[in-house]
């Protein structure tokens, strides 16, 4: 396992859209982009407060292992793609992790 000081370059980003087809998009730009080194797509159920309303609706969370030197450019193009007017993109650092994960992740990178 790689200690926090070798990893905390990497990040995972947490995403949420409206409709499994917008996170396959996102995630698919993200990845062939290089943006992101793989994208973990996950159905949940999201209560949350919008313009005054109580809202409860199923998303599709994704989960994107990247670069925290990405974000700008990884930021920009999901909002670009995102349908939302003010989408979830939540960097939360990677503090420890396998040396041979991490490896395969800076490998899939620009």
């Amino acid at each position: 396992m790689s200690s926090a000081s070798d990893v905390t370059q990497y990040s995972v980003v947490l995403v949420s859209t409206g409709s499994q087809q917008e996170a396959e998009a996102i995630a698919t730009s993200l990845v062939k982009s290089r943006l992101a080194a793989c994208v973990s797509i996950v159905p949940v159920s999201s209560t949350y407060t919008w313009q005054g309303e109580l809202c409860q609706e199923p998303e599709w969370q994704l989960i994107i292992k990247t670069d925290l030197s990405q974000f700008p450019a990884l930021e920009a193009r999901i909002q670009e793609l995102h349908s939302y007017e003010v989408p979830e993109v939540i960097a939360l650092p990677i503090i420890a992790g396998s040396s041979t994960y991490l490896a395969w992740l800076s490998g899939q990178l620009k």
